[in-house]
């Protein structure tokens, strides 16, 4: 996808609106007390997943934080398996035994979902390093929140990658709070990006509400991280629901908040893709008619998967499967 074909425009909506309405079924299954502990989601920032995932090559591989579905999703996790693992079903991509924080698929170049916040940078830099060790064409995404950038797993990470000149795109997600405290009261840099002039890196700034703006911003940073070394993109985005589902939400303007879902990134994508005569509101209604049917069977056949049984309590703590874990309490 490079945004250049009617088809392109059509396959950024289609992506966005899967998002959408697949973190609308997650919300809607942990009110139901089907997903339990933390559920963080990913509506309103769905442009930015759909530009990262368009522009990388199959050389390039993605670590995240927490609120991953969305990314998961669009690096090529079907939602059906999103589903089971969030559900804790065996036919989740970790045998449900992950869950929603921790979704991965190294098949797909994709490490996870971290729930300790900051955890997947150094992590990242591990990647790209050993990926520069073995002279490998590969580069990483490492995707965080506006938070994580205040804590010291970020500046370790950050400064050994320029240190090291790794092949790496530092992708900030600035939904404008972390957790519930707004940028600027918690960061004495409210632009993020130039967090990474203290270390000498080259940075931007992108639209995150828009997927092709998002394309073209990692397209160029890829390019700099294979060629030159680390890159620092900030993407400027806004959740639109709380922290995660048990957030009360009473730190934000309800004002605010309405303003940015003016801009929401389907709306508007929804809208260019009129105007330049890609598509018609009938022919846009069909395709989301055809993704909520298409996210109903994934969460039928989801909730219906059987859970794991009680022979993979053990299973898959160690690398080696040689290793005897006794089972004895």
């Amino acid at each position: 996808m490079n945004f250049r074909s009617k088809q392109d425009y059509l396959e950024a909506y289609s992506q966005m609106v899967t998002i959408r309405r697949l973190e609308e079924k997650c919300a809607e299954f942990y009110q139901q007390g089907k997903i339990g502990g933390f559920l963080h989601l990913y509506i309103g920032q769905e442009a930015v997943a759909v530009g990262i995932s368009a522009a990388m090559s199959e050389h390039d591989h993605l670590i995240t934080a927490y609120r991953d579905h969305g990314v998961a999703y669009t690096q090529g996790m079907e939602p059906k398996v999103i589903f089971a693992e969030l559900l804790g079903k065996a036919t989740g991509c970790s045998k449900g035994k992950g869950g929603s924080m921790h979704l991965a698929d190294t098949r797909l170049n994709f490490w996870g979902g971290h729930a300790i916040v900051g955890a997947q940078l150094p992590l990242g830099a591990g990647l790209a390093l050993g990926f520069k060790y073995q002279k490998k064409p590969d580069a990483v995404v490492c995707m965080m929140g506006d938070g994580a950038t205040n804590i010291g797993y970020f500046h370790e990470a950050v400064n050994l990658s320029k240190v090291w000149n790794l092949p790496i795109v530092w992708l900030c997600e600035n939904n404008q709070y972390g957790m519930g405290t707004a940028v600027e009261r918690a960061s004495a840099v409210s632009e993020i990006r130039r967090k990474a002039e203290g270390y000498g890196i080259t940075n931007d700034r992108c639209n995150g509400m828009n997927p092709a703006e998002v394309y073209k911003a990692v397209k160029r940073a890829l390019k700099h991280a294979r060629e030159e070394g680390p890159f620092f993109l900030e993407a400027m985005t806004y959740r639109f629901h709380g922290h995660s589902m048990g957030d009360p939400e009473r730190y934000r303007d309800p004002s605010e908040i309405r303003k940015w879902r003016e801009d929401d990134p389907i709306g508007d994508w929804r809208q260019i893709i009129i105007e330049k005569g890609f598509g018609t509101e009938p022919e846009l209604n069909q395709i989301d008619d055809q993704i909520m049917a298409e996210i109903a069977v994934a969460a039928q056949w989801a909730d219906e998967s059987p859970e794991p049984g009680m022979d993979e309590l053990f299973a898959d703590l160690y690398a080696d499967d040689s290793i005897v874990v006794s089972r004895e309490f």
